[in-house]
């Protein structure tokens, strides 16, 4: 996939420095003031001193000169045609001697003497300086740079006589010091660093410095690479004690270059320091920093940076914004970086394609793809334009979420307006009909990106085969795999923790130790992943034993348990009754500085509301929320179903309608739950309320709510939607398997 982080495409706008051959830009300063500082060798610029003409040269330039002046609205190829066979390169410059103050005829000679033959370096160099002393940049630009289009050329002895030309010339043909700053440029757009190095440093020795807009665009050249970071940081520094005068867009290119160095304190030292010398940070002063701090999870110094901006009042712009916006995503706090987006709206800063897609990729992450398609709607609404990184990422929230239907629509309508799916978006597909067991369709689309080019990658093969492995099929998923292997796929250890994972669903976990063995044998070697899945089928089956065991085995080969390490013990803890121990596991992961998630939170509350304890699970839930873990969308299922159960209907609609707001939906079973505690409280209409609203969410009843709801219309003699609930109840119920999950 062609992503490039929203960094990098910001900084290529912003750092991006295109110098602009207009005489305002290229301000060259003297180095009078420089040379009271230390310097004083500087040497006078060279006499012009031509060949002399003999008298039959004299006479025929003489006649070139008077018939060109004389004639001049007329094309030359026609009025010089008597003069082609006797002139030579000499003429053109004796000739440019008589008119070089008629800037019109001296181009038009020169584009006459060039259809002939190549004109010598000394005379293309005279006409770059009449055209910078007629302020015609861009000509001169384009003089220099004709020049180096030649093939073969020697780079480094070209530049070396193309700059003596130029300074042998100067005194005589204009005396104009932004020529050099025009070669200088030109230099660094055919990425001749060293020459334009060298010029620079020759010019010195003449007493010119070169402007500070065109060592900006010579500083953004190095630091775009990572070899040349340090060399622009070196000559920063350097060129500061020669007379250049850094302005603000100089100090950002640094401050971006120790950033990308990852020197994130220096750069900080090096905004406080540019005030100090005179120049005011701006907006993308203060951006770089806090995208830096942002990526490094500081959040606090982002706070500080952005209360000292408003107090210059700086207002931070989209970039700033996404910054933010992408760190509190990463971190989990979704709801305040939708606050960062209604701030950005109120204050008049628009949010772009990237804020937007930052944002719905957080929540399709998060799995709370309701509010992700919201901010969707509200970008066409807003006219900001969704890419295929946008679309892929909702794409990916449904497939993760099991609404393939959703993501089958959204992907043709993503195709539809002239997109294209890349890697990533088909593996999402895929992934998404591998988890939802359609295999065929899973197949179909792999064939289709193979079709359409693109080459599935290993993440695309062990979708495919953890979808084999889920259903049982672990052999065809093992062929599969060695298929791949045979036309040079590397397989990584994702690949094969799939298949792990698929033994050990299979009740197979001696089969799962048995590959874990090999895995160590000929690698890639187990990771932290393939422990917890085997620590998961032990607690699972109740062998609490046996996954403490495979628990050490992964600490003593210095592999470092996660979050999930701990959710899986967690979860064996709950399942097998064992309540306490999996209240002091929690307690010991807060003493140790390991920040547990909502599904760690939600295994005991899950345990707390199956043995009707709603006063604990309030207590964790307040636990919860001051460890500063934000409710997900199990949580809110998990407590709506454990006050229903307990009656409490009234905290069981509040925990509905706040759940709601936050864009989470309601389990088939919470529903269900939520229906029949209102039944039972002879609450009808807000029991119907809650029934058509499942039934808009797709989500289907059980046989006893259809009857009840069926019953209830045909007494109200409602007989349309009596029939429609009665058609429901075959389809759902009655035609062989029921399609309700109590999930």
């Amino acid at each position: 996939m062609k992503r490039c982080t929203v960094f990098s495409d910001y900084c290529c706008q912003i750092f991006g420095y295109r110098a602009q051959l207009n005489g305002s830009v290229f301000l060259f300063r003297s180095v009078s003031n420089m040379l009271s500082s230390g310097s004083t060798d500087m040497r006078p610029f060279p006499d012009y001193s031509p060949k002399r003409p003999t008298i039959k040269d004299a006479e025929l330039v003489h006649g070139i000169s008077t018939t060109i002046k004389l004639r001049r609205f007329e094309p030359l190829r026609r009025i010089l045609k008597h003069y082609e066979s006797k002139f030579r390169s000499d003429h053109l410059i004796w000739v440019l001697m008589n008119i070089k103050s008629d800037y019109k005829l001296v181009l038009d000679l020169f584009d006459w003497a060039c259809l002939r033959r190549d004109p010598t370096l000394e005379a293309r160099c005279i006409v770059v300086h009449i055209a910078a002393a007629s302020n015609d940049l861009k000509t001169a630009h384009g003089l220099i740079r004709d020049f180096w289009a030649k093939p073969k050329l020697d780079v480094s002895l070209s530049c070396t006589h193309f700059s003596d030309r130029l300074i042998y010339t100067y005194k005589d043909w204009g005396s104009e010091p932004h020529v050099f700053d025009v070669f200088f440029q030109v230099l660094v757009e055919l990425g001749m660093l060293n020459e334009a190095r060298k010029l620079f440093d020759k010019l010195l020795s003449y007493g010119l410095v070169i402007s500070v807009d065109s060592c900006n665009f010579f500083l953004s050249r190095l630091a775009s690479s990572s070899d040349g970071i340090e060399m622009a940081i070196k000559f920063f520094n350097e060129y500061l004690e020669v007379g250049v005068h850094w302005n603000t867009s100089s100090y950002n290119i640094i401050i971006h270059s120790l950033c990308r160095l990852e020197k994130i304190k220096e750069a900080h030292q090096l905004l406080l320091l540019m005030e100090l010398k005179g120049c005011l940070p701006d907006v993308v002063s203060y951006s770089t920093l806090i995208s830096r701090y942002c990526h490094d999870g500081e959040l606090q110094h982002v706070l500080k940076l952005i209360v000292e901006m408003n107090s210059k009042g700086l207002k931070p712009n989209s970039y700033t914004y996404n910054s933010i916006i992408l760190l509190l995503c990463k971190t989990g706090k979704l709801s305040e970086a939708e606050m960062i987006l209604r701030e950005m709206l109120v204050l008049g800063v628009l949010p772009d394609n990237v804020v937007y897609t930052t944002l719905i990729d957080g929540f399709c992450k998060s799995r709370n793809v309701p509010a992700a398609w919201r901010l969707f709607d509200e970008m066409r609404v807003r006219k900001v334009i969704p890419d295929f990184i946008t679309y892929t990422a909702i794409i990916h929230g449904f497939c993760q979420t099991g609404k393939m239907m959703d993501a089958d629509k959204l992907f043709h309508k993503m195709v539809s307006e002239g997109l294209e799916p890349d890697e990533v978006t088909y593996t999402s597909l895929i992934d998404g009909y591998c988890k939802a067991g359609q295999m065929k369709e899973a197949f179909s689309l792999h064939n289709q990106m193979v079709s359409m080019g693109l080459r599935p990658n290993v993440v695309t093969y062990t979708a495919l085969a953890d979808g084999l492995c889920k259903r049982g099929e672990v052999d065809i998923a093992n062929e599969l795999l060695h298929e791949v292997c045979r036309k040079g796929l590397q397989l990584n250890v994702c690949t094969y923790n799939t298949i792990v994972n698929g033994l050990c669903k299979m009740g197979d976990i001696g089969q799962a130790e048995e590959l874990m063995k090999q895995m160590e044998v000929a690698g890639p070697h187990p990771d932290t992943i393939t422990y917890t899945t085997l620590m998961d089928a032990y607690c699972k089956t109740g062998q609490m034993a046996k996954a403490h065991k495979v628990l050490r085995e992964m600490l003593d080969k210095g592999l470092q348990p996660t979050v999930v390490t701990f959710n899986v013990l967690m979860n064996g803890f709950c399942m097998s009754g064992m309540l306490e121990d999996g209240e002091k596991l929690l307690k010991w992961m807060l003493d140790k500085g390991i920040a547990p998630n909502a599904t760690t939170y939600n295994s005991l509350m899950k345990q707390y509301c199956i043995r009707n304890n709603m006063r604990a699970t309030t207590e964790m839930l307040k636990g919860m929320s001051a460890s500063g873990v934000m409710p997900d969308n199990n949580t809110y299922n998990i407590l709506i179903k454990g006050h229903c159960k307990q009656r409490n209907m009234k905290e069981a609609w509040f925990l509905h309608k706040e759940m709601a707001g936050k864009g989470f939906i309601l389990t088939a079973s919470s529903y269900i739950a939520l229906i029949n505690g209102f039944l039972k409280r002879k609450k009808f209409v807000e029991a119907r309320e809650l029934f058509e609203e499942m039934r808009r969410q797709g989500l289907v009843a059980n046989r006893e709510i259809y009857n009840i709801f069926a019953d209830m219309n045909y007494e109200e003699g409602n007989m349309d939607s009596t029939l429609e609930l009665c058609d429901e109840v075959i389809e759902n119920c009655l035609g062989g398997e029921s399609k309700y999950e109590d999930t």
